[in-house]
């Protein structure tokens, strides 16, 4: 007969529990003791996702032993650690990569890395690894290696990621934003700290450099083409309506637009950079494209200021046409662009607010202005035509029985 367990006893289990959890959240790479007893000189706490990277390294024969831990994981996720030669991307990593099979047993093996829509095939690293297994005990993950480096490796860029199994024998596409984003930094086999130990992208802030230049990209644009070139917009379109504001709207149209240009190739510029840092790949793809396309639409903008004639050319309309549609198109595209960049970058909510608030304002003055110009306009012309007419508006043999306005005034 089976005796259910007392109140008692439930307690002690779930206080048993809760020290587990609470000492396992507590734990650092100084105080783990790996269970197969490997000891390793160096180590260091990984800033993001719950990684751990220890480490031997024979200066002599440029040979390293590591291990890679990553914990709160499941056997239907796999883990992996990488070296980039070429720098803090995915393309070109030297990978190991770890799972668990069907049968239950853990599969370690090494992959390059030579595109992002890759699914980690097996395959030789640029240096030799004549030792990998994996382990999986309690929701931990540890993947075992020799590298053999050679001794003109001493520092080098890592990459470490985590992320679903698409069945069996298939690793699948980790997450794109978050922590899986930041998980890179620089490792040298060298430094014996466990602080912040050779990952200079934990520094004291805990944002990498890549990371930093992501949010110098981020504000340029979103100020520069997001902001100040829809403001521009607005200043002549409103502006030039009242005379008392001529030529001063064209000035501070130009002004504007101009400062958000040059910000704009910056920030343009920057994700250029970013783009390059990647592997040229990086998350281009439609942001890229959009950001391409701003950058030609500006700077047909600064040809159409050059090559702008004067109010009375044959020329204006079509001038008109270009200017204005190469604005416009600008505009939309801008705002979708700097949607699709917050959603890349994935910041706190506060900014992604913040711009939509902007864009809030910017609309609220657009939805009052347009009514209010539109009728200094219609009120300017009807007095205009008075003036040349002064039959205009009265029941006469020039009247058109539109109260004196012509059918073409596009209002």
């Amino acid at each position: 007969m089976e005796i259910a367990p007392t109140r008692s006893v439930l307690f002690l289990r779930v206080l048993v529990f809760a020290l587990c959890v609470s000492c396992s959240r507590a734990q650092t790479c100084r105080n783990y003791t790996f269970s197969n007893k490997n000891a390793y000189a160096s180590c260091v706490d990984l800033p993001v996702l719950s990684s751990y990277l220890h480490w031997n390294y024979t200066k002599s024969t440029g040979t390293a032993d590591i291990a890679f831990r990553h914990t709160g994981t499941t056997t239907l996720r796999w883990i992996s650690w990488a070296i980039n030669p070429r720098g803090q991307r995915m393309v070109g990593c030297q990978a190991l990569v770890a799972y668990m099979t069907s049968s239950g047993s853990m599969y370690a093996y090494t992959s390059s890395i030579d595109s992002y829509n890759t699914d980690m095939p097996e395959g030789a690293l640029s240096f030799g690894v004549p030792n990998i297994s994996a382990t999986y005990e309690s929701g931990e993950m540890t993947i075992f290696a020799r590298l053999e480096l050679g001794t003109s490796m001493v520092s080098a860029s890592q990459v470490w990621q985590e992320g679903p199994m698409n069945g069996p024998g298939t690793p699948g596409i980790h997450s794109t934003s978050g922590a899986n984003m930041q998980s890179t930094g620089t490792l040298n086999f060298l430094s014996t700290s466990s602080t912040s130990g050779g990952v200079s992208s934990s520094g004291s802030s805990g944002i990498s450099s890549t990371e930093r230049k992501k949010n110098v990209h981020g504000v340029l644009n979103a100020v520069s083409w997001g902001v100040m070139m829809p403001l521009g917009v607005l200043l002549a379109r409103y502006l030039k309506v009242f005379k008392s504001a001529n030529p001063a709207w064209f000035y501070l149209h130009v002004t504007c637009q101009a400062s958000a240009y040059a910000v704009g190739v910056a920030g343009w510029i920057t994700g250029l950079r970013l783009g390059g840092d990647a592997g040229g790949g990086g998350n281009v793809g439609t942001h890229g494209n959009i950001g391409m396309a701003l950058f030609i639409l500006g700077t047909l903008q600064v040809f159409a200021l050059l090559l702008r004639p004067k109010p009375d050319h044959k020329y204006r309309f079509y001038w008109n046409i270009y200017h204005h549609s190469c604005g416009y198109t600008a505009i939309a595209l801008s705002i979708v662009n700097v949607f699709l960049g917050l959603d890349i970058l994935d910041p706190t909510k506060v900014w992604k607010q913040t711009y939509i608030i902007a864009l809030i304002v910017l609309g609220g003055v657009a939805l009052i202005m347009e009514p209010v110009t539109w009728a200094v306009v219609i009120k300017r012309r009807r007095r205009e035509r008075s003036q040349k007419d002064p039959a205009i508006g009265m029941n006469g043999p020039h009247s058109n029985g539109y109260n004196g306005r012509s059918q073409d005034d596009g209002v």
